[in-house]
C-alpha cells in the first residue's frame, strides 16, 4: 500500500502537550518571536518541558469574531486564542459560557499567553467532567513527558 511522506514540517512538530494557562505565562521562548516552535515551560520542580503545539481548555469568556479572537479562562487563568474564523466547525463552540478544547500554537507567553488556533472543540456537553479531570490529565501527561 502507497504512504505519502510526510513533508519535513510534519514530521519535525510534536505532538500537542497538554497545558494549563499559568504554566504558559512564566515560559521561555528559546527561539524567534513569535515562531511557536521553542518553549520551555516548568512542570515541576527542576524540570524544563519544551512545547510547540499545546492542547488547552477552558471557558469562552469573550468573543470578538471581528477580530479573529476569543478570550478563554481556564482554572489558572485567561488566554487568548487568534485566529479563530479559520478553524472548520469552530464558530459554534465561540459562545460565551462554552466549555472549549483549543490544541494551537503559541504565538506570546506573557503578560497573556496567545495561541494561533489549529483546532477547537466543544466540550460543553460533559463540562463538569472535563473541568473536574482537566488539570489531572495536564499533570499526568506533563509527568509521562518530563
Amino acid at each position: 500500500m502507497y504512504k505519502p511522506e510526510k513533508s519535513s514540517v510534519e514530521r519535525k512538530r510534536p505532538p500537542p502537550v497538554k497545558v494549563l494557562s499559568c504554566q504558559l505565562r512564566s515560559a521561555d521562548n528559546q527561539g524567534d518571536a513569535g515562531s511557536g516552535d521553542s518553549w520551555l515551560i516548568r512542570p515541576g520542580k527542576g524540570r524544563t518541558l519544551p512545547v510547540s503545539l499545546v492542547w488547552m481548555q477552558g471557558t469562552v469568556m469573550r468573543a470578538q469574531l471581528d477580530q479573529n479572537t476569543v478570550l478563554l479562562m481556564d482554572e489558572t487563568g485567561t488566554f487568548s486564542v487568534q485566529g479563530v474564523n479559520n478553524i472548520p466547525k469552530g464558530k459554534p463552540c465561540l459562545s460565551q459560557g462554552k466549555y472549549v478544547m483549543v490544541m494551537g500554537v503559541i504565538q506570546a507567553a506573557s503578560p497573556e499567553p496567545v495561541i494561533r488556533a489549529v483546532k477547537m472543540a466543544d466540550l460543553s456537553e460533559h463540562a463538569t467532567l472535563h473541568r473536574r479531570m482537566w488539570k489531572l490529565e495536564v499533570e499526568e501527561l506533563q509527568q509521562v513527558l518530563g
